[in-house]
C-alpha cells in the first residue's frame, strides 16, 4: 500500500456547531408528541400535513404545512436539514427516504419515534450523520428509550470514524482502515491509542474506557506483536513505512493545531 493511497482520504469533518433540525409528523398522536418535542427544541422546524397545523399554532418556530403527499417533501427535507426526526412508522420512513440516499457522508441523520412516544430509533447516518446522538437527545427529552444498534454505541467503546469530531479533529485514513480498525475495536482486541496532540477530554461516555484500549504517549510505545490496531492522534507526518507496517490497521486523527495537550 502506497503512502498516497493511505493518506489521501479524509473521512470526517468537525461536527457542525448547530445542526439544522426538522421534525415531521403526519398522525394525530404523532403531531401531539411532535409539538411537545418542538417545545424542547426551539431551534427545530416542523413539517406536517395541513390538517394538523393547529397542533403547532402555539409554537414560535417555522411550521411548513403541505397539502399533497409526504413523499413530495423528502427532497426538500434532505436539502434543508442535518437531522430529521420522523413521527412516522419505521417502514414508511424507509420507503420514503430510499430514493434519496447518497452516502453516509452526505445523507442527513434520520430518526424515527413510534406513535406512542416510547422508542426512538436512529435509522440512517447514525455516526457520521449524528442520528445516534440525536436519538439519545430526543429520548432523553421525551422520557423514551433510544434503540441503538451501532456496535460501538452498544458496546460503549470508541467510534473510530468520528473520534474527536466534536473537538474539531479530522480523520486521515483510507476507508478500508476505518472498517478494519472498527472491527478490531468492537471485537475487544488490543488497541493502542497514541495521543501526541489535541485535547484529552475526547472520551465522553459515562462508562470507563474499555480495558482492551491502551493509552500511550508516543508511537514507539506501540507493540506490534500485541496491538491489533493503532489510533494515532498527532500533527506529525506519517512515513510511508509506518502506513505499510500497519496496513489496514492504522487510523490517524488531526486535531486543530491550537488544540495541544
Amino acid at each position: 500500500m502506497s503512502h498516497e493511497t493511505s493518506t489521501q482520504v479524509v473521512l470526517s469533518a468537525p461536527a457542525k456547531a448547530q445542526p439544522r433540525i426538522g421534525i415531521v409528523a403526519i398522525t394525530k398522536h404523532g403531531t401531539a408528541l411532535a409539538a411537545q418535542l418542538a417545545q424542547e427544541l426551539p431551534e427545530a422546524h416542523i413539517c406536517t400535513a395541513s390538517k394538523f397545523a393547529a397542533a403547532f399554532a402555539h409554537l414560535s418556530q417555522p411550521v411548513h404545512c403541505y397539502e399533497g403527499a409526504l413523499r413530495d417533501e423528502i427532497a426538500r427535507l434532505f436539502a434543508e436539514y442535518d437531522q430529521i426526526v420522523f413521527f412516522v412508522s419505521l417502514g414508511a420512513v424507509v420507503r420514503l427516504i430510499a430514493p434519496h440516499l447518497k452516502s453516509k457522508d452526505e445523507d442527513p441523520g434520520i430518526t424515527v419515534v413510534d406513535d406512542a412516544g416510547q422508542f426512538v430509533i436512529p435509522v440512517l447516518s447514525g455516526h457520521v450523520g449524528g442520528a445516534n446522538a440525536m436519538s439519545e437527545r430526543v429520548a432523553d427529552l421525551m422520557g423514551a428509550t433510544a434503540v441503538l444498534t451501532t456496535a460501538s454505541d452498544v458496546g460503549k467503546t470508541i467510534p473510530v470514524d468520528i473520534l474527536g469530531r466534536h473537538l474539531g479533529w479530522r480523520v486521515e485514513a483510507p476507508k478500508i482502515n476505518i472498517t478494519r480498525v472498527s472491527a478490531h475495536v468492537v471485537n475487544g482486541e488490543p488497541i493502542a491509542v497514541v495521543q501526541e496532540a489535541g485535547r484529552r477530554d475526547w472520551w465522553t461516555r459515562p462508562t470507563p474506557l474499555p480495558a482492551h484500549i491502551e493509552l500511550l504517549e508516543r508511537f514507539d510505545q506501540v507493540r506490534p506483536e500485541h496491538h491489533r490496531a493503532v489510533l494515532w492522534i498527532t500533527h506529525a507526518a506519517i512515513a510511508p513505512a509506518q502506513w505499510q507496517q500497519w496496513a489496514e490497521r492504522l487510523v490517524v486523527y488531526r486535531p486543530p493545531t491550537e488544540a495541544t495537550p
